[in-house]
């Protein structure tokens, strides 16, 4: 049974860091690519990052525009684990994160929206200015 838990949420002042923790399991083949999407109250979900866990150590990662240069994702540890190292963190990126496998099409952040993506529960991030 193929299962996405995601932890690491919590509240923060603006400026400061969380890092979002994924594990994914149960799936019968190499997952090749993994990455969060975010969706806050009213809004549409949105990509945030993604990483080709299938080509684990060449870095090869994207980004939203609103994220570059404050958030970083990354496979580390056990097969199927990626992170999501959020600084400088402001109100705008108040929402529910969620864990996404990527089920086909190509490895991006947009990409991790898509309604046929394996998903967790998500975990709330909430950022006070």
């Amino acid at each position: 049974q193929v299962r996405l838990v995601e932890s690491g949420g919590g509240s923060v002042q603006a400026g400061g860091s969380l890092r979002l923790s994924c594990v994914a399991s149960g799936f019968a083949y190499r997952v090749s690519c993994m990455g969060w999407f975010r969706q806050a109250p009213g809004k549409e979900r949105e990509g945030v990052a993604a990483i080709y866990t299938i080509y684990r150590g060449t870095g090869i990662t994207y980004y939203a525009d609103s994220v570059k240069g404050r958030f970083t994702i990354s496979q580390e540890g056990a097969e199927n684990t990626v992170y999501l190292q959020m600084n400088s963190l402001q109100s705008e990126d108040t929402a529910m994160y969620y864990c996404a496998v990527l089920k086909s099409g190509r490895c991006l952040s947009t990409t991790m929206t898509r309604p046929d993506n394996y998903w967790g529960q998500g975990t709330q991030v909430t950022v006070s200015s």
